[in-house]
């Protein structure tokens, strides 16, 4: 047993976490980092955003292969070997991994391997993976612990057995049909992944459209491209009612869809149903740090949990599963720290979501911006919207793009716009043209000042812009 007093200490090592204890050391606080996680990394490098476009691009690569010739290209016996495309994506995280493992253990904060647990407001147990345990006495945490995978309870489920994304970034040998369960956006980018190397492919999602929470004509532009792959459906609105065993070893799963029941066999099952707060086993009640429902510990606009000394970050306390929202909780978590530990001078510094951001790396990809349409309505904004098909554009009709569309949600009274969506070729990469008009408060009349070169993808977003101002 040992004790020892820092500023700051940080609990998880992933981006959210490296964040705070970067910007911790370097306003001054003396820091120190648990982590309890088998490998240094966090889970966007080691398990999630990282590993996942590294197989996804292998699989457009293949889609296009297979469209090619639409453009006058002959491609005959194209061969994919899944061994290749995960060892490729092995040896890019390796090095993504290492440099991370390098930035935590490089002196300037301390690192402890190991499972930390609150036993007062100011003090923490870890037990370390070498059998000892160390006490932590601290002012001031960031609690930074991510997500677990969420499992719901479905007749059989267990039993039959099932992959999560964890299992499909690791197989070097997949089935040659799989049913995923979940719209969101893990399910959608590895059904895409999956049927892009030819698998088959079946989505079966509870709520009545793809990725919930966005506006209907968003997700049903992507249900429709995703509907025109050939090896590749979805099923909507469905209630899940068991799942076993078929005679001949394949996995089925029953279910409702229109009030009628359904079933489907696969080789195996992929749950993507979401994922879950990692906070459990922290003794949070020590503290009075209170969760939500969802297991989402509950920060205030600073970052502060209930026990306004300790901060969180990151997919542990939400509201949104980003990597770039995590690493400024993380930075906000610490600078609003310096202030209360008296090394920073000024007022807390507050996350602001005006620009709140999504990209999904589906086929086609899928990027949000700012408000949604449900989200203006709630918020009794009165606005204007305004959308333009893929299909019906130069530059994408020419690269043979042709499902998707863009769209935008202007202020009815100023003009300013509220957000965008886009679903199309890059569509990740396109709406950062309107995160940076929405950043300078830009209205549609003077984004439609902005030059937009011919031909581009870009150029689209012009015509739902025009509409605002008619």
């Amino acid at each position: 047993m040992s004790n020892t007093s820092f500023d700051f200490v940080v609990i998880g090592g992933g981006s959210g976490g490296y964040a705070a204890a970067r910007t911790a050391c370097d306003l001054g606080l003396k820091t120190a980092v648990i982590d309890s996680a088998d490998e240094l990394g966090g889970l966007c490098i080691l398990r999630g955003c990282m590993p996942s476009k590294s197989l996804i691009e292998s699989a457009n690569r293949a889609r296009a292969i297979r469209n090619a010739k639409q453009f006058g290209l002959s491609v005959d016996n194209l061969s994919i070997s899944t061994e290749a495309i995960v060892d490729r994506k092995e040896e890019l995280i390796s090095d993504f991994a290492s440099y991370r493992k390098e930035q935590l253990t490089d002196g300037r904060f301390a690192m402890k391997r190991g499972r930390a647990s609150f036993v007062d407001q100011q003090t923490l147990q870890v037990s370390l993976k070498d059998g000892s345990t160390e006490t932590f006495t601290f002012s001031s945490a960031c609690i930074a612990t991510g997500s677990v995978v969420h499992t719901v309870p479905v007749p059989g489920l267990e039993e039959t057995g099932y992959w999560t994304s964890d299992e499909i970034l690791e197989a070097k040998e997949l089935p040659e049909s799989i049913i995923v369960l979940g719209g969101g956006a893990i399910a959608l980018e590895m059904a895409c992944y999956l049927e892009g190397i030819g698998k088959h492919v079946t989505v079966i999602q509870r709520s009545n459209q793809l990725l919930s929470g966005s506006d209907r004509d968003v997700a049903d532009s992507l249900q429709a491209a995703m509907e025109s792959r050939p090896n590749l459906d979805i099923f909507v609105g469905t209630s899940l009612t068991k799942v076993n065993k078929t005679p001949e070893g394949g996995k089925q799963v029953h279910f409702l869809h229109n009030g009628e029941s359904k079933s489907i066999v696969a080789a195996e099952i992929l749950q993507a149903l979401g994922r879950k707060p990692n906070s459990d086993g922290l003794n949070l009640e020590s503290c009075g740090i209170l969760r939500n429902d969802s297991g989402l510990i509950q920060c205030n606009e600073y970052q502060q949990t209930s026990c306004p000394h300790i901060f969180a970050a990151g997919d542990v306390c939400g509201p949104y599963e980003v990597v770039h929202t995590a690493i400024e909780q993380g930075e906000k978590s610490a600078e609003n720290a310096a202030v209360l530990l008296g090394r920073k001078q000024g007022d807390l510094r507050k996350m602001d979501y005006r620009l709140k951001l999504l990209g999904i790396f589906t086929d086609p990809q899928v990027a949000m911006v700012g408000l949604t349409e449900h989200e203006a309505q709630e918020m009794g904004i009165e606005f204007n919207s305004a959308s333009y098909p893929f299909d019906d554009h130069g530059k994408s009709m020419i690269m043979g793009e042709l499902h998707g569309l863009v769209k935008l949600l202007a202020d009815s009274t100023t003009g300013k716009l509220l957000g965008g969506a886009v679903v199309g070729p890059e569509a990740v990469e396109l709406i950062h043209e309107i995160v940076v008009a929405m950043n300078f408060g830009a209205t549609a009349s003077e984004f439609l000042e902005i030059p937009h070169y011919h031909p581009t993808l870009s150029e689209i977003w012009t015509y739902p812009a025009e509409d605002l101002i008619l």
